[in-house]
């Protein structure tokens, strides 16, 4: 046993998945020198709270990072990402370059959005602009749809704060923040049914930024099919993806869960639409992945001891652009469907083997990269360092769709960049 870990068995590994979100701490490996935990989002906040005197050794590592909502609250992800566009066009970066209207070219990947009540009088001075659009209105600190309603009208958000009690958008009050974006109104569709992306992503480290993308992430489909229609902003069936609201529905298949894997949603945009069109989005997706890591690593406690799996949802429009809604500190391991349990079971495990590659006992000061045989599923997505060893961390330079990741290729007769997958 020296040396190496002795990993729960099937059975146990099992139940941990069935009761991962109910509990604190779950044990997760052990020997008799160290044990390893996988902690919910309270508990690392008890863990790295100054009060608690917790200190970590160098065997022993979790499963978030000590600030990890500057990624995953909805209201710190957007400001984060606004503050890394804005200091790329101070240092006159090529990717905060902006259209004639204004509008930044390459890095214009979330919606137009605002906190509330703070941004409201900017929310209305944009509002006025276009007063025919849609906003969804998101608390900033709930998950699985809770909360969530869709406006069209500006009466609808003075209701909503008075409902609230809260007496004037001017200044913060006690009341829990919301932020409202620009509705994609204009869904990608399938069968009739708007759909979007869970992906999922692993970051081992910030600095240097080393992330790993996973193969089997898959879409999330409403069971009514999308109408713009104003009649139905508060039909949520219609609206929201989450599974937690879908399930709820009359036409809930609870064979197949309302998903596809992204591999069929591969397959079916390849039919449709062209191999070399679908490879762009996917390039895209990877691409913004990268950009929203990027812009909160600056302010990221990069610990040691920590590592992070996050869930990603995108949602594709019908002009195949892909637009980053949120990210997800505690991304659902609960399972809906057979498929569903083996895909989590599957990420559960790869996650461990790069955590702690072949069953070593960690050691925080060597931060090294896994092998590739102990991935799995998982691929690298990026890795800062060996991008800028080998001279090739054009991703301050490239563009969307272009080989902007470590491995790059040129066509042989023109010398421009060709469409690859970021690997």
């Amino acid at each position: 046993m020296a040396g190496k870990v002795k990993w729960v068995t099937d059975i146990e590994k099992s139940v941990l998945i069935n009761n991962f979100e109910k509990r604190g701490w779950i044990q997760v490996a052990e020997n008799e020198d160290w044990n390893f935990y996988w902690m919910s989002v309270q508990t690392i906040r008890n863990v790295f709270s100054v009060e608690t005197g917790y200190r970590l050794s160098d065997d022993q590592i979790v499963n978030h990072f000590p600030n990890h909502y500057e990624l995953t609250r909805k209201d710190l992800m957007v400001k984060n990402i606004k503050r890394y566009r804005k200091e790329l066009e101070k240092e006159g970066s090529p990717l905060a370059e902006k259209d004639e209207n204004g509008k930044y070219i390459y890095l214009d990947f979330v919606p137009v959005t605002f906190m509330l009540p703070a941004d409201y009088n900017l929310f209305v001075e944009e509002f006025r602009k276009n007063p025919s659009s849609t906003w969804i209105m998101k608390p900033c600190g709930k998950a699985q749809g809770k909360g969530i309603f869709l406006i069209n009208k500006l009466s609808q958000i003075k209701k909503w704060s008075r409902d609230s009690k809260t007496s004037s958008f001017v200044s913060q009050s006690s009341k829990e923040a919301y932020v409202i974006s620009l509705y994609i109104n204009n869904p990608l569709l399938i069968g009739g049914k708007k759909f979007d992306l869970r992906l999922y992503v692993l970051v081992s480290t910030y600095r240097p930024l080393r992330c790993y993308m996973y193969k089997l992430g898959f879409c999330r489909f409403c069971t009514v099919k999308y109408t713009p229609s104003t009649s139905e902003l508060d039909n949520m069936f219609v609206h929201l993806t989450n599974v937690a609201i879908q399930k709820h529905g009359d036409d809930y298949n609870h064979i197949h869960g309302g998903k596809w894997t992204v591999s069929n949603l591969r397959l079916y945009l390849e039919s449709t639409r062209g191999k070399e069109v679908t490879n762009k989005l996917f390039d895209e997706i990877h691409w913004i992945i990268v950009q929203s890591l990027k812009a909160v690593a600056p302010v990221m406690n990069n610990d040691k001891h920590c590592f992070e799996c996050y869930g990603y949802d995108i949602i594709i429009d019908d002009k195949l652009k892909p637009w980053l809604i949120e990210v997800n500190a505690s991304p659902s391991l609960t399972s809906s469907t057979a498929n569903d349990r083996i895909l989590k079971y599957n990420l559960i495990n790869d996650t461990l083997n790069i955590a702690v590659p072949n069953g070593e006992i960690p050691d925080c000061k060597l931060n090294k990269s896994p092998p590739k045989e102990v991935l799995g599923n998982y691929e690298v997505l990026y890795d800062e360092e060996m991008a800028q060893s080998d001279g090739t961390d054009r991703d301050l330079r490239g563009r969307p769709g272009q080989p902007t990741g470590v491995k790059g290729s040129r066509t042989r007769d023109s010398g421009k960049p060709v469409l690859t997958t970021w690997k």
